[in-house]
């Protein structure tokens, strides 16, 4: 079997292991309930110009891994157009999962170059992950110190910020790869 026979499977597995939601705001409105129990998401949202939401992305990987799941981008709470999220990695990792994300945009210039086409977060972008009892971890996949306790520490990255939140499977990884978005805005 090869390298990219076994990725396209765990990640085909994983997207068959999440619940199904009945339309697509339905999972956007569920997806950012749950990361709303963070009082960091929270502060966030609240003075966000927009953001991005996507209630799944499967990601699998063995040396070589990859991930994707559709979104949906939103100004003023109204959805402006669909997005994807895109990424393949090469370095140490193992296994496959499921998560959520929600990407906050500071202000108009930040949508406004999320929302141009594609995008494409640098290496040296981190996402902090949240869990279900929102607690969280600041770091790139989830490493490093406790959100909470460095709630202030908590800043925009060039107009952006990421949070992720997992949903299920296992994978063990250390490597790099950058995140893209291709965005398409509706009629």
């Amino acid at each position: 079997m090869s390298i990219r026979t076994l990725v396209f499977t765990l990640l085909a597995t994983l997207t068959c292991a999440v619940p199904v939601f009945a339309d697509e705001a339905s999972a956007d409105k569920t997806t950012l309930d749950n990361f709303l129990v963070s009082d960091i998401v929270s502060k966030f949202y609240k003075s966000a110009y927009g953001y991005a939401v996507f209630p799944t992305i499967g990601k699998g990987g063995i040396g070589i891994g990859a991930a994707h799941g559709p979104g949906r981008v939103y100004r003023g709470g109204k959805k402006t157009g669909d997005v994807t999220m895109t990424q393949v990695s090469i370095g140490f990792q193992l296994g496959g999962q499921a998560y959520s994300q929600v990407v906050f945009f500071e202000d108009k210039r930040a949508f406004e170059e999320f929302t141009s086409g594609q995008f494409e977060f640098s290496a040296q972008a981190e996402a902090i992950a949240i869990t279900y009892s929102a607690g969280a971890q600041a770091g790139t996949d989830g490493a490093s110190a406790s959100a909470n306790a460095n709630q202030q520490e908590t800043n925009y990255y060039k107009g952006l910020i990421v949070f992720t939140m997992g949903k299920g499977g296992l994978m063990y990884q250390a490597a790099l790869g950058g995140q893209k978005y291709n965005y398409t805005a509706s009629k």
